[in-house]
């Protein structure tokens, strides 16, 4: 893709842009839709909300943040990300998992409440500008965050794919899975293996015309015949190698034959309490970063290097949040995956985002029956994948290329969200982040207070020298003062009289050069002559010779 274009020729989300594009991005569109589809639904399902909640999640965040945000190629609507916080509020709220349908209702509207609450906070991060605070979180610690969901995903939906119960506590449901094997319903588990082997062989499959198809479709084109030839459609029992088993709709997902049937209100009793106070916290915080991290990556992956406004994505998604769950939706980010398709698919524009979702809206209108022959054990397979790609292998090697201390804090986060819970987690990561720090000799009053200096009349150019330390902790700050003299042709940032200038600041300085060289400005970061790296990764940490 041509990159060296005009500032007319870059495609921009303007009706004018619908009107050239318009081919691409409803193909784009369709061919997410097809993604999103058994995506949303098995999200829903495995937040403990109705199947419908991800359906009008995406439906919403499709259609309205085309007009509300400038982010080009991402794709809005329920994320897996977000599932722990959604269940262990509808949880903490009372959800028994089908045994008292009252009972999840009630903690279904709860956790609306909640969510109202939580997409207003993101509102108003959007408009004070608080988009900037994505910058604060280290690096190691959220990718830790992201790994730790992504186990737990696995943990909860490995058993679903067998056709099993998913009570327990994480670490201990990862220990039972050669019990889950053993124990599966075998019609069952037959559907969730193909539709695991599907799912991980996918990326391997070198025909194009098959690779074209999006693995969970490919699914459901294999599995929704599957469950029919076996009749899990209807109520019955069979034997297997001397044992009996049941099969029924309970097994398949259920969405109702008027969508407008599944709007749902919110109520609002659970807000002021601790509960509430815990889950608005979580989904507006937690739900941010996710989505402004999101948004970050498919910059990099534009063809066209367009920069999502922060801020004004904030505001797009907190607007869709409250909307959302105002009618009974999912919390929704800006979502990597799909968005990762929408750009390979052709997208030209944000309304490939619209179209998405136009499509979700016409399918579940149209075509209500085929979505209730769709077997759970397929969405818990897509599932188990999904988390398979959070905590990846790869990012623990990756991890250990950057550094053995991004190592530490990343398993640390991730066993502090095991063993407690994902505030926790997180804060135990960054407490990890400190204390090593600490051991590499940064200044103590460094980790919570920037000393820079500002030469405007230095012989290179603008000079910003820095003492002490660069760290996460201080990112902000630095990022501001770089940020007020990015107009001038050429600045300086010296780091010779640092004792430390960590990943984080390493990774995110690599960005900013990046950000002043499209305002036509260059960023020189001098002075890591005299540092020692921790690791042969470009954006090492870097510890004072003189002092570490």
């Amino acid at each position: 893709m041509n990159t060296n274009l005009s500032a007319e020729e870059v495609p921009r989300g303007t009706f004018d842009g619908l009107r050239k594009h318009w081919t691409s991005d409803l193909l784009s569109g369709f061919l997410v839709f097809l993604i999103a589809l058994p995506l949303c639904l098995g999200i829903a399902l495995a937040c403990g909300y109705p199947a419908m909640a991800g359906i009008f999640t995406a439906i919403i965040g499709g259609i309205l943040s085309a007009f509300l945000s400038n982010s080009e190629l991402t794709i809005k609507g329920p994320a897996a990300g977000l599932i722990v916080i959604a269940i262990g509020c509808v949880t903490d709220f009372g959800f028994t998992a089908g045994r008292d349908p009252a009972a999840d209702m009630q903690a279904y509207r709860l956790a609306l409440g909640v969510g109202v609450v939580a997409g207003v906070i993101q509102i108003l991060f959007g408009v004070f500008r608080s988009g900037i605070l994505g910058g604060f979180f280290p690096t190691a610690a959220v990718h830790g965050l992201l790994a730790s969901i992504g186990v737990i995903i696995i943990a909860k939906q490995f058993p679903i794919t067998m056709g099993l119960g998913s009570e327990g506590a994480p670490l201990e449901l990862l220990a039972r899975i050669p019990q889950f094997i053993a124990d599966m319903n075998p019609v069952v588990g037959l559907i969730g293996i193909i539709s695991l082997v599907i799912m991980f062989g996918h990326p391997l499959i070198r025909i194009p015309l098959l690779s074209k198809i999006p693995a969970p479709m490919v699914v459901l084109l294999i599995t929704v015949p599957l469950g029919l030839y076996f009749e899990v459609n209807q109520q019955h029992t069979y034997s297997f190698a001397g044992r009996d088993y049941s099969l029924g709709p309970h097994l398949l997902v259920n969405v109702p034959a008027n969508m407008f049937s599944a709007l749902t209100f919110p109520d609002f009793s659970g807000v002021a309490t601790a509960t509430g106070f815990q889950y608005i916290v979580l989904f507006s915080l937690i739900g941010s970063l996710e989505s402004l991290l999101s948004a970050k990556a498919v910059d990099e992956i534009d063809p066209w290097r367009r920069k999502t406004n922060h801020d004004r994505d904030l505001l797009a998604i907190g607007v869709g949040n409250t909307l959302a769950a105002f009618v009974g939706g999912l919390p929704m980010i800006s979502e990597i995956v799909r968005s990762r398709a929408n750009i390979d698919n052709g997208a030209k524009t944000r309304f490939a985002n619209m179209f998405h979702g136009l499509c979700l809206l016409v399918f579940v209108a149209l075509a209500p029956a085929l979505i209730n022959q769709i077997p759970l054990a397929a969405l818990g397979a897509m599932l188990v994948f999904t988390g398979f790609r959070l905590a990846s292998p790869r990012e623990f090697v990756h991890m250990y290329q950057v550094g053995r201390e991004q190592l530490i804090v990343f398993v640390a986060t991730i066993v502090g969200v095991l063993a407690t819970d994902l505030l926790s987690g997180i804060a135990i990561g960054i407490a990890v982040k400190a204390l090593i720090h600490l051991v590499n000799r940064a200044p103590v009053a460094s980790l919570f207070r920037l000393r820079v200096d500002i030469d405007r009349n230095d012989k290179d150019g603008v000079r910003v020298s820095v003492k002490d330390s660069a760290v996460f902790s201080t990112w902000i700050g630095l990022q501001k003062k770089l940020q007020s003299v990015r107009d001038q042709p050429r600045v300086v940032l010296d780091l010779s009289e640092t004792s430390l200038v960590d990943h984080t600041v390493m990774e995110r300085l690599n960005e900013m050069q990046q950000e002043f060289r499209e305002h036509d400005s260059e960023l020189v970061v001098e002075g890591l002559g005299s540092h020692r790296k921790l690791s042969d990764h470009p954006t090492a940490a870097r510890v004072s010779r003189a002092r570490g």
